[in-house]
């Protein structure tokens, strides 16, 4: 019983590892800080993801108007 404690005390203190260090990782403060101090997008970008929203509002639009089309020259027949 002795034996199987010994083993099982080793085995947990393996498992369990060092301790972790209390520092940041190499480069974190420096990522932060880059981060903090990117500018915001410049105005093409804004442009850009405005066209791109207005361009899948008109082709929802579209898809609409082509199935709103499509119903009503169904009916007439």
């Amino acid at each position: 019983m002795k034996k199987s404690d010994h083993i099982l005390d080793r085995l947990f203190r393996a498992a369990a590892g060092p301790a972790p260090t209390s520092e940041m990782p190499f480069g974190f403060d420096t990522r932060v800080l880059a981060l903090a101090r990117e500018s915001s997008p410049n105005g093409s970008a804004i442009i850009a993801l405005f066209a791109q929203r207005a361009a899948m509002i008109a082709l929802a639009i579209i898809a609409l108007a082509t199935a709103g089309l499509y119903r009503t020259s169904i009916s007439n027949n």
